[in-house]
C-alpha cells in the first residue's frame, strides 16, 4: 500500500474520508490509462449522458476483465455514459505475479476507490457520477457513498449473507447517502428472493429480481430465461435508472 492510500484508509476509519479526499493535490491524481478499462461514449455529444460517468467495480474472484464486467460495460456504455472499470489492489498485484489472492480488507479497498474515483473526477470531468458494482464492488460502492457524494449506486448481486453464516450486510445499504438499486438473482446463494424481500430495510432501496438467477444472473435452463436475457434486462434497469 502506498503512502497516499494509507493516509486514504486511516482517514477511514477515522470517519474523515471526504476531508481527506477534498485534500488531494493534483501531484495524487496522476491518471494511468493502463490501469483503467473505458468504454467510450457512443452517443452523440448532445446525449444526455455524455457527462455521466458510470465506475463498474468488481466482485471478489473475477477482475475487471471478466466476461460479466464487459457485457456490463458495453451495455450500459450503450446509453451514452462513460464506463470505466479499475482493479482493487489485490486484483492488480495478481496481474503482475499471476499469484491468486484473497480480496484486501474493506478499509484498503475504500481507500483505493476514493483514489480512484478522485483520478477519475478529475480526467473526465463529469456532472453525474454512478457507482455500479457486482457483489464485493457493490458493497463497496455502498459504503464509500457514505462518504463522498454520487449521483447513484447500483449493486449487482449484492452479497447479503456471508457464505461462511452470520448477520446480513445490511448496514452498507442503510447508510448509505445515494439512491440506491440492487438488482439481484431470484435464487442468489447470497440473498435470494424469500429472504430478502423479509428485510423493511429494503424499501429504501429499488429492488429488482432477474428470473432464477444465480449470483452471476445465469438461470437453470428449466427457466425458459437464459444469462443474455437477464443480463440485458439488468442493463436496461440501469439506464432507466441513470436516465431519471
Amino acid at each position: 500500500m502506498s503512502c497516499l492510500q494509507d493516509k486514504l484508509k486511516q482517514a477511514y476509519l477515522a470517519g474523515e474520508l471526504a476531508e481527506a479526499v477534498a485534500g488531494l493535490g493534483l501531484e495524487d491524481l496522476v491518471f494511468d490509462a493502463s490501469q483503467y478499462l473505458v468504454e467510450d461514449v457512443i452517443a452523440s455529444a448532445n446525449s444526455a449522458n455524455s457527462e455521466t460517468l458510470i465506475v463498474l467495480t468488481h466482485g471478489a474472484g473475477a477482475n475487471m476483465q471478466h466476461e460479466f464486467m464487459t457485457a456490463m460495460a458495453k451495455g450500459i456504455a450503450a446509453s451514452g455514459a462513460r464506463v470505466v472499470r479499475f482493479n482493487f489492489p489485490y486484483m492488480r498485484a495478481n496481474a503482475i505475479d499471476g499469484k491468486r489472492r484473497p480480496p484486501d480488507r474493506a478499509p484498503k479497498l475504500i481507500a483505493d476507490y476514493a483514489l480512484q474515483l478522485s483520478i477519475l473526477k478529475l480526467q473526465f470531468k463529469p456532472k453525474k457520477i454512478y457507482l455500479v458494482g457486482k457483489s464485493m464492488g457493490g458493497r463497496m460502492s455502498t459504503i464509500l457513498a457514505e462518504s463522498l457524494k454520487v449521483d447513484g449506486v447500483v449493486c449487482l448481486g449484492y452479497p447479503f449473507i456471508p457464505l461462511s453464516g452470520g448477520e446480513p450486510r445490511l448496514e452498507p445499504i442503510e447508510n448509505c447517502l445515494a439512491p440506491i438499486m440492487v438488482i439481484q438473482g431470484e435464487r442468489d446463494k447470497f440473498g435470494h428472493k424469500g429472504l430478502v424481500e423479509t428485510w423493511p430495510i429494503m424499501k429504501k432501496a429499488q429492488l429488482h429480481w432477474l428470473t432464477d438467477g444465480d449470483h452471476g444472473f445465469k438461470p437453470r435452463k428449466s427457466s425458459g430465461t437464459s444469462l443474455e436475457a437477464n443480463l440485458a434486462e439488468a442493463i436496461s434497469f440501469i439506464r432507466n435508472f441513470i436516465n431519471k
